[in-house]
């Protein structure tokens, strides 16, 4: 098993995407990329935490690869937007790749640049590309937030929609 720690908005999108893909074994929401340990929700919402809302995907590599991690993770939300996805603002919101090892780095670095030279994205990508540390677990009220909670305004309104354009782009690889 390898494992990608991502930050790409709010930890819930992310997750209800990622928990659909085949070849992927497990997601989390948590926190990393901060200074303060064992973080709490409301502690990284105040931005102060130096924490983004990450997700660990755990994936099996003989069935996907990194790269097709990466090709998911930057068709479902803007690497453009500095510290915002939509209406989310803040440092916690940050488009981040925490590289596990010298390859993940490697292969983020080389998306990037392939996704630049397309022009795939009207501005430049600000996706930090950042050495792993460590990853706090989100506490169970924010796991698998979306499959608990499909009526709840705010998955109603960014995650589902967000879901939707994933399972209609990413088709071919749904479990």
């Amino acid at each position: 098993m390898e494992c990608a720690t991502l930050g790409g908005g709010c930890f819930w999108c992310l997750e209800a995407v990622y928990e659909q893909l085949a070849g992927v074994t497990g997601v989390e929401s948590g926190y990393s990329g901060g200074h303060v340990p064992s973080p709490t929700y409301e502690a990284v919402c105040t931005a102060a935490t130096g924490h983004a809302e990450v997700v660990q995907v755990r994936f099996a590599a003989e069935d996907i690869t990194f790269r097709e991690i990466l090709e998911v993770f930057f068709g479902v939300h803007d690497p453009t937007t500095q510290d915002r996805q939509g209406h989310d603002m803040g440092p916690q919101y940050r488009s981040a790749i925490f590289a596990h090892d010298d390859a993940q780095a490697a292969t983020a670095r080389e998306v990037v640049e392939e996704l630049t030279i397309q022009g795939i994205f009207d501005k430049p990508i600000v996706t930090e590309i950042v050495v792993f540390d460590r990853f706090w677990p989100a506490g169970d009220d924010h796991r698998q937030y979306f499959q608990r909670n499909p009526g709840q305004p705010y998955c109603m309104m960014v995650v589902g929609p967000k879901v939707a354009k994933f399972r209609q782009r990413f088709a071919h690889r749904l479990q």
